[in-house]
């Protein structure tokens, strides 16, 4: 990945050129800042008045950026309030003025979701949350329980009767538009508990067997996968050549033409098994914890890219001879991601590319491309069994999460997160607020230090790329009831309230230079004390409630 430095510095004033806004409209000349991504200083920093009648003492906050740093900064607005500047067929304004620290709350908040599952069937609760950077976001994410008769999850011995639920979250990393993920956010639950309800079916009338194989259900999964991708990519195809009309083909081409990581998780609450299925670079991790009291963060899916040596030879070895089917860690120099659906370019024959761009649209095809496809939408399943009773929970997120965390770091996040609930029920205090109140671990997360870096997994770049220095006990806070938008804060600067305001006030395209969409979810194993039966809201860490039907229908 290409990023650029970022450098939060305080300036008195604005010069920055070929970006955002324009020195001679707005500021002076001259720029003597601080940087406030690593250490905070406390030097002070002057004013400069926006020339222009008119023009009303009372200094503001302002982020801004050119084609290498982040700089904020105070400046004077005029009597009109916010400093702006108008935006040619854009009907609204680009805004200089950086948010408060409420109004940077507020937009993290926008789209939390929280659900109370009072199944009585190992998963009590789930948070979600996305922040965009592009615009409109590319990300996108699906959760659905279905309840499951016996007649085709029959109890084993030992296990309780009735019915089980199977339980699924899907989290999607779209990339060149926000199509193909909206399509995975649709139909790829469907599609995969289609296969797995046929593979149960099968084996249920099969009298040699009780249950399915795991390495059937793995299959069906897959199958599942690869079903809906060769929909998106050949029978799309096939549609707009038998009605070949350019508004038919912009249409049905789109989820093929952008790409998508899915990142998809399975839980069947009879056995408690975890399956997680990863096509792409989004992640799972599973926190539980120990014996000592600190959690240990698993991860549960590998990054599926071109700098992951084994997902590199794998396709040397799908591809002899070609040099360059992996080029700077990229496939044929250009796709990130080694399995994604859509992405029709790496997968398309190279006929098929100048067919479609002769009749409808396109682009030529790369000189690369001899032996398609490159990409798979295959994904890679692991199996793992569920501990309610250790605290087990689940993150999954999008790459932009695991750019800026660690593994450990977003379990001890989630495990402080959890300390704190549990202390704030027993007293009724406020559980947010300051952290590490003291003990020999003060300033510390909660967590195991990982004893060795996990293969395939990208190490968090942008805390490199933004000059983060700081201790845990100076980064991070504890202020939100969602544990996804709580990740999120302490992902985007936490404690240093300036780097999370520039960083959630830049808009789009600017922000994607230093930060990615952002889609997490947390998944918390155990049984609800109220056992109702029903998925409810949980308000409390929900954005406005416009319906009171849970997302996740049973």
């Amino acid at each position: 990945m290409n990023t650029k430095k970022l450098s939060l510095a305080l300036l008195s004033g604005l010069v920055l050129t070929g970006a955002w806004y324009y020195r001679a409209t707005l500021l002076g000349a001259s720029e003597t800042g601080f940087p406030i991504a690593g250490e905070s200083s406390s030097t002070p920093s002057t004013t400069t008045t926006a020339a222009g009648p008119g023009a009303t003492e009372g200094p503001r906050k302002i982020v801004a950026v050119d084609n290498e740093s982040v700089y904020t900064g105070t400046l004077s607005a005029g009597p009109g309030g916010r400093v702006s500047k108008e935006v040619e067929n854009n009907n609204g304004e680009k805004v200089v003025e950086m948010l408060t620290p409420e109004q940077a709350t507020s937009k993290l908040r926008r789209n939390e979701e929280s659900y109370f599952v009072g199944r009585g069937k190992g998963v009590w609760r789930y948070d979600v949350v996305q922040i965009p950077s592009n615009d409109p976001i590319e990300d996108d994410h699906a959760e659905k329980i279905i309840e499951v008769p016996p007649t085709i999850v029959p109890a084993e011995e030992g296990q309780e009767t009735g019915p089980s639920d199977w339980m699924f979250w899907g989290v999607f990393d779209g990339h060149s538009g926000w199509t193909t993920s909206a399509k995975l956010r649709q139909v790829l639950i469907t599609f995969v508990a289609r296969e797995i309800s046929n593979t149960y079916k099968a084996a249920v009338a099969d009298p040699a067997s009780k249950a399915p194989s795991p390495e059937s259900i793995d299959n069906a999964i897959k199958k599942g996968f690869l079903q809906l991708d060769h929909e998106i990519i050949h029978e799309s195809v096939d549609k707009v050549f038998k009605n070949p009309s350019k508004l038919v083909a912009a249409e049905t081409l789109a989820p093929a033409l952008s790409g998508s990581c899915a990142l998809l998780a399975f839980y069947e609450s009879r056995s408690k098994l975890l399956r997680v299925a990863v096509t792409g670079d989004s992640r799972a991790v599973l926190g539980r914890r120990g014996g000592n009291g600190k959690w240990t963060a698993t991860p549960l899916s590998e990054d599926q890219t071109g700098s992951n040596e084994s997902e590199a030879e794998r396709m040397r070895k799908e591809h002899p001879g070609e040099e360059y089917v992996v080029r700077n860690g990229r496939v044929l120099g250009g796709l990130e991601p080694s399995r994604a659906f859509g992405d029709a370019f790496y997968k398309w024959s190279y006929d098929t590319q100048l067919k479609i761009k002769s009749q409808f649209f396109g682009r030529t095809p790369s000189t690369l491309l001899k032996t398609p496809p490159y990409v798979t939408a295959e994904p890679v399943i692991t199996t793992t069994r569920i501990e309610p009773e250790k605290g087990d929970f689940l993150v999954m997120a999008t790459d932009g999460l695991w750019e800026m965390l660690t593994n450990e770091e977003v379990v001890g996040l989630v495990g402080k997160w959890l300390d704190d609930q549990k202390a704030a029920s027993k007293d009724g205090k406020p559980w947010f607020g300051n952290w590490f109140g003291g003990g020999k671990d003060q300033g510390m997360l909660p967590v195991e230090t990982a004893t060795n870096d996990a293969t395939g997994q990208r190490q968090p770049v942008r805390v490199k790329q933004w000059g983060v220095t700081a201790k845990d006990s100076e980064r991070f806070v504890c202020e939100d009831r969602n544990a996804a938008t709580h990740l999120v804060r302490n992902a985007l600067g936490g404690k240093n309230q300036d780097m999370l305001c520039a960083l959630l006030t830049l808009p789009s395209p600017y922000s994607r230079r230093y930060r990615d969409d952002l889609t997490v979810e947390v998944i918390f194993f155990g049984d609800n004390t109220e056992n109702n039966g029903q998925v409810t809201i949980n308000k409390e860490a929900t954005a406005t409630v416009k319906s009171e039907t849970p997302q996740a229908k049973l």
